[in-house]
């Protein structure tokens, strides 16, 4: 039974009755409840904006890693139809709207002795402490994820590809989206997890899942980490996983199009867990959401948590921040 966070509230409604008509109440497993706040990017001022969408943003600071960096935060994101292409922005707090670096896409769908294709989307990146470089995971096209590193998170080399439709059960037909964590899981000699969106055979999508000892060779799952029936859903994506209460959530977006929320589902420590929690964040019914967002990824600035996500209907949408409030 998945629970409508809704219906999570009313129970404790009794609580809260003498609360303040705009005090916050707690997200499920206590996570924070997020306010937008402003838009990352404004596409009108943007020099590469070959499609007018940008898709799955990621957050990372730079401090205490990449020496003389542009800015406190790097931002990447994407364009998702062709050409598509890696992108990056900058800024030196989560409050601002974000610099586009010049010389955007910093990895584009031609890599000369690597491959060429339609499009490349969906960056994700990870501080590797074990190699003091950035990973960058991206796919290209929809059925490969694949890696790049650099040590300043603008200079990427080609690393490998990482995961294809080869590696999921007959029928499917993408394997895309993914984001990766360190998190130790010892009964599997694992110290990287990867989540991803699967296309199954009956042209539905769920949520995929793997792991690794160096964040570069991959051992997946065969069957789904979270399904789309599991949550009442046509279709579930954009994952990422979160850490609390000495535990593991995996956060992920409702159906892929126009609409959707954000879900979430407690897995536990060692991913034996599936507790589905119903609603994380809300969309909004005017802009930027329109009622739809999706590809959560979070930071923190100045003591307080923030989420950076996608807006709106997914050929159309923008990178916007909401607040914890």
């Amino acid at each position: 039974m998945v629970v409508n966070r809704r219906q999570l509230l009313i129970g404790t409604a009794a609580a809260v009755l003498g609360a303040s008509a705009g005090e916050a109440m707690a997200a499920p497993a206590g996570f924070p409840d997020y306010r937008y706040l402003r838009l990352a990017l404004v596409k009108s001022k943007l020099r590469y904006n070959p499609t007018n969408e940008l898709i799955f943003p990621c957050i990372r600071g730079t401090a205490g890693r990449i020496p003389n960096a542009l800015g406190a935060y790097y931002l990447y994101y994407a364009p998702h139809d062709a050409p598509g292409g890696i992108c990056l922005a900058y800024a030196n707090s989560l409050e601002q709207e974000f610099i586009e670096y010049p010389n955007n896409p910093i990895i584009s769908r031609n890599w000369p002795g690597q491959y060429s294709v339609s499009h490349v989307s969906s960056p994700h990146a990870m501080w590797n402490t074990d190699v003091n470089r950035m990973y960058l995971y991206f796919h290209g096209e929809n059925t490969t994820t694949r890696l790049a590193s650099s040590a300043d998170g603008i200079n990427f080399s080609y690393e490998k590809t990482v995961l294809t439709v080869g590696q999921q059960p007959s029928g499917t037909t993408e394997t895309s989206y993914a984001r990766v964590f360190q998190h130790n899981l010892p009964s599997r000699n694992a110290r990287y997890i990867m989540v991803f969106m699967i296309n199954n055979s009956s042209n539905h999508r769920d949520i995929g899942w793997g792991w690794s000892a160096n964040a570069r060779d991959w051992t997946f799952s065969q069957t789904p980490l979270v399904r789309h029936t599991d949550v009442g859903a046509s279709d579930i994506g954009g994952p990422h996983l979160l850490f609390r209460n000495n535990s593991v959530y995996v956060v992920y977006n409702t159906d892929i199009g126009s609409g959707g929320n954000i879900m979430i589902t407690e897995v536990g420590a060692d991913f034996s867990k599936r507790v589905h929690l119903g609603v994380f964040h809300d969309s909004l019914s005017g802009s930027p959401d329109n009622g739809r967002t999706a590809a959560p990824s979070f930071g923190t600035y100045q003591g307080r948590e923030y989420m950076i996500y996608e807006a709106g209907s997914r050929l159309t949408g923008n990178i916007a921040i909401a607040r914890a409030i």
